[in-house]
């Protein structure tokens, strides 16, 4: 839609031309941000101008820019033992978006709204990725992708905090991942997305969708189905809104956490008896 409020739009080619003013926001993709209205924004900083690579990989880790798109990701050449590549397509997939907002959508953006059913944060979370937050006064921090979103449309961000790109341990990509989805219609928002990693560190769970903010669960083994009911039925902050109640999203979310454990526990007798 059109935001009539908007006054300027700024195209920066350095760090310290983002600076932003009261009544800007950093513009990515734009694909939330030009779906509805935008009380107060007067302003718009172009983080796409600024020409942050896609991806960089590094000596530990794979880094992902925030300006990066969700189609430029899918299309990357994953390395040979990355086993956890085949997550980034269904996440994108759970989206439920055209080729068009694909290319516009950016993995930064995705994770900046901060709402629930944001499955590149449900994503970046089950892979253990950290966000790089470029500061106002020209430092930076990182903070975990699971501490970042703080809830529905909340983040772990300062006034003027811009994030910079995603770090992805490539131990993590080496896992093997799992991931279970529902939705209310065919064709609606997710309701409950839950999603999982084994690896030599052990087993994580993530909920996003269903709950206002992920919910990670972690164990340094494959836990038994008994712990993981447990753990489930431990959170008490469920969701609510038109695309799912609370005990309909516990439910659905409880169920997938089963079915995810029981596959890692067959993964890891298949391994196991593999190198017996």
């Amino acid at each position: 839609m059109d935001l009539v409020t908007v006054r300027s739009v700024r195209t920066p080619a350095r760090r310290d031309q983002i600076a932003l003013a009261p009544g800007e926001r950093p513009l990515g993709g734009g694909t939330w941000l030009f779906s509805e209205e935008q009380p107060g924004l007067t302003g718009l900083v172009d983080l796409t101008t600024l020409g942050w690579p896609d991806l960089e990989h590094g000596t530990s880790s794979l880094t992902i820019g925030a300006t990066c798109t969700i189609a430029a990701l899918t299309r990357a050449e994953p390395r040979p033992d990355w086993r956890a590549w085949p997550l980034v397509e269904q996440c994108a997939n759970a989206l439920l978006a055209s080729f068009k907002v694909w290319n516009a959508a950016t993995v930064g953006g995705n994770v900046g709204v901060a709402l629930p059913a944001g499955a590149m944060t449900a994503l970046l979370v089950t892979l253990d990725a950290v966000a790089l937050v470029w500061t106002p006064d020209g430092g930076e921090r990182v903070v975990p992708v699971d501490r970042l979103v703080t809830g529905v449309r909340t983040l772990d961000l300062a006034d003027g905090e811009v994030i910079r790109s995603f770090a992805v341990p490539y131990t993590a990509l080496r896992g093997r991942t799992g991931f279970r989805r529902t939705a209310l219609s065919p064709h609606g928002r997710s309701g409950a997305l839950v999603t999982s990693r084994l690896d030599e560190h052990g087993f994580v769970l993530v909920v996003t969708a269903a709950t206002p903010r992920p919910l990670v669960l972690r164990w340094d083994r494959v836990p038994d189905d008994a712990e993981v009911v447990a753990a489930m039925e431990a959170h008490g902050d469920w969701y609510d809104d038109p695309h799912g109640s609370p005990a309909w999203r516990r439910a659905v979310s409880t169920r997938f956490a089963r079915e995810l454990r029981a596959a890692a526990a067959t993964q890891r007798a298949g391994s196991t008896e593999a190198t017996a």
